[in-house]
């Protein structure tokens, strides 16, 4: 089975084979940068240009692509890449059997199933209900929400768009952060804060407000012809070398705990809050401080519930590669009967 993890920075392949225990054994694995492609077919192209992936191709039994971007009838569009994708093209055009196209947070929720506790970081012990909803949540190029809803022996993985709901400031400066935003976005939805682009907005919102000015080392740090400005300013404020970058990190970690308590409330997440993406195994640590917690449970009367729910990071970066081999694996059992 074929496996993919297209999301708008990074793009993973596993080839697996199932093996007679059940279990599955890596053929094959290649990853890309996104943005090094023009679109889907040129990166198809390019995983099926090796040897070892060439090879299986007409082996495989099914597919299945987690895409970072809402998904109908097997066709979706990338959201911050812009690519259309549609499963039966490129099914024809690659002769890829059974091929299926999810929402990358479908195929993580997914992939909460198959970790361990080494894979989780706690940031609040708790009691999960047995049987409760579970959210799974991820920053990273964008903003990801999928929420896990019991059904029989498993969970049914329900995808959604929550990410680009409009974000909800908590306090005066989150407020002023919203009217900086809405200068240059008209409407401001989460994703726009809490995302890797995220962390670098609310850098300049600081530094544009007169909140404070980044240090000169910073500065030529972000200027490196391969530089990621969010993962410097982060970098920075984890290593306490620049106050704003401290204050961004700080106030970024404020709304992501309060936009996980707002998916944790509506969907009475009693079953657990796990937290992925790009950027939280990065800063892991820092979560653990207690910004992030306290945003979560600052919800008033509603507080004593979100304590009651465990909240966890999770440190596999793989978690959506493995959804989506699962995924395509179901396939498999499911027309072998």
């Amino acid at each position: 089975v074929l496996a993919g993890d297209i999301g708008g920075t990074h793009a993973t392949f596993r080839i697996s084979e199932r093996l007679a225990d059940g279990s599955y054994l890596t053929v094959a694995e290649k990853s890309y940068a996104s943005r090094d492609f023009e679109n889907i077919d040129s990166l198809m192209e390019r995983l099926f240009s090796s040897s070892d992936t060439l090879a299986v191709r007409p082996q495989l039994a099914a597919s299945c692509l987690a895409v970072a971007g809402p998904v109908e009838h097997n066709v979706a569009t990338l959201t911050n890449l812009g690519w259309q994708v549609n499963a039966a093209e490129i099914g024809k055009k690659f002769a890829l059997k059974s091929l299926r196209l999810i929402n990358d947070f479908h195929a993580a929720g997914h992939g909460v199933m198959a970790l361990d506790e080494s894979s989780l970081y706690s940031l609040q012990a708790a009691e999960p209900e047995t049987n409760g909803t579970i959210v799974f949540i991820g920053a990273g190029t964008g903003l990801g929400v999928a929420i896990l809803e019991r059904e029989g022996q498993g969970y049914r993985v329900l995808p959604s768009e929550a990410g680009n709901a409009d974000f909800a400031p908590t306090d005066e400066l989150q407020d002023k952060l919203m009217i900086y935003l809405r200068r240059t976005y008209g409407r401001v939805s989460s994703e726009r804060v809490i995302s890797g682009p995220g962390l670098m907005r609310v850098f300049s919102f600081l530094q544009d407000s007169g909140f404070g000015v980044p240090s000169k080392q910073l500065l030529a740090a972000t200027k490196r012809p391969d530089a990621d400005p969010s993962e410097i300013i982060a970098e920075y404020a984890l290593a306490k070398l620049d106050p704003l970058a401290v204050r961004a990190l700080d106030l970024f970690i404020a709304a992501y705990g309060s936009f996980a308590g707002n998916i944790a409330l509506t969907a009475l997440a009693r079953g657990g809050v796990y937290i992925a993406g790009g950027i939280a195994p990065r800063i892991a640590v820092r979560l653990k401080e207690g910004g992030f917690v306290k945003a979560f449970t600052a919800k008033g009367g509603f507080a004593p519930l979100l304590t009651g729910i465990p909240v966890f990071v999770v440190m596999d970066p793989q978690v959506g590669l493995r959804g989506a081999l699962r995924v395509a694996a179901g396939a498999v059992t499911s027309a072998n009967g």
